[in-house]
């Protein structure tokens, strides 16, 4: 799931090649939200991509599940994938996608929220509109410390070239204090949030990754020799911590929370 200014980014071949892991890593937060919704209850999947982890909740579990992503092409690898009803909306204004006030026994979200970075405020307003009163918000998403190295290196690499990488960051990735005192002051009573590390081993190299998650920062360079210039030196930056005997990881932190509308 991205925000409106990087959803063009969003390959659903190239995301199935270097990060075909992401819905299926997610026995954790999905047993969260089995706890909290019966089958038959309406779910939002906020951030669906490209489909595959809503097309679960869907078919496996009975959940009537509406999908939303920001972009375009995510939506129709959805569809196609046989999810029933799939839109294209970005979390801060889930009502351009025509989702009603009150609508969802439960929102759902998976990797996703982190790239909402404009005003996770406005985001979590729109996750406590469209709620039943004392629905339920389950979610994993980038917390703080997650993928650091990769973060500082993306960062430097772009200042480097006179411009700001830090502004070009994509992603909002809070600690567990924050982003309780997000919901918290948008109606939600926070019933567990906590950060977990995981180390994530990659199905290709740190530069797949990097073409999938990093196409923000490579907006300001339109020659393709630069951009891959750029590549070349993050993952060789990155290769001695990154890289055992050929085969990469990542180390992921990951920000859980459930929270029930007030």
């Amino acid at each position: 799931m991205t925000a409106p200014t990087t959803a063009e980014h969003w390959d659903p071949q190239e995301y199935e090649t270097h990060a075909g892991f992401v819905p299926f890593m997610t026995n954790a937060i999905t047993d969260q939200l089995h706890q909290h919704v019966q089958p038959g209850d309406r779910v939002l999947d906020l951030g669906c991509g490209h489909g595959k982890l809503t097309k679960v909740l869907q078919d496996d579990n009975g959940y009537d599940v509406v999908g939303v992503d920001s972009s375009a092409a995510m939506v129709d690898a959805a569809r196609a994938e046989g999810c029933r009803d799939v839109r294209v909306a970005d979390g801060h204004d889930l009502a351009a996608a025509g989702i009603a006030s009150g609508e969802f026994d439960a929102v759902f979200s998976n990797a996703a929220l982190h790239w909402m970075k404009r005003d996770p405020h406005q985001v979590a307003q729109e996750v406590h509109r469209v709620l039943k009163p004392g629905g339920c918000f389950v979610a994993e998403m980038g917390g703080f410390l997650n993928v650091a190295v990769i973060h500082v290196a993306l960062i430097n690499a772009v200042t480097s070239r006179g411009h700001d990488g830090l502004a070009l960051s994509p992603w909002y990735f809070p600690s567990q204090d924050e982003y309780r005192g997000v919901l918290e002051s948008n109606g939600f009573a926070v019933e567990a949030i906590d950060l977990v590390p995981r180390i994530t081993p990659l199905p290709t190299d740190v530069k797949g990754w990097l073409r999938t998650f990093g196409g923000p920062f490579l907006e300001p360079f339109t020659d393709p020799a630069e951009r891959e210039a750029i590549l070349d030196e993050v993952q060789t930056q990155l290769a001695p911590a990154l890289c055992r005997q050929g085969k990469w990881a990542v180390m992921y932190n990951r920000l859980r929370v459930v929270a029930r509308k007030r």
